[in-house]
């Protein structure tokens, strides 16, 4: 169990250690090539940011029905939520 702890945290450096940081959003990754050496890839990280959208969401309330019963009613309002988006890097 230790060696394959021990294996996996070798792994997990060297994986690190190829990728290094260029710009916003953007890191170079170094990988074996088929002949003797490496390439050299820039890869881009995809944008997550946020929009404003607008939902029906139920209300429940009462109404004077006669002067001893408050009858419930079930309505609607418009409510704004903010959902995720995830934008697909351009790569050149």
């Amino acid at each position: 169990m230790r060696q394959l702890v021990l294996t996996l945290t070798i792994a997990a450096t060297a994986a690190l250690g190829a990728c290094t940081k260029t710009g916003d959003g953007q890191y170079q990754v170094k990988t074996p090539a088929v002949s003797v050496g490496t390439n050299t890839t820039t890869v881009s990280t995809p944008t997550v940011g946020t929009k404003t959208d607008t939902i029906n969401t139920p209300v429940v309330g009462t109404k004077k029905d006669t002067l001893v019963v408050d009858r419930p009613v079930v309505g609607t309002k418009k409510t704004e939520v903010k959902v995720p988006t995830v934008n697909a890097p351009k790569n050149p």
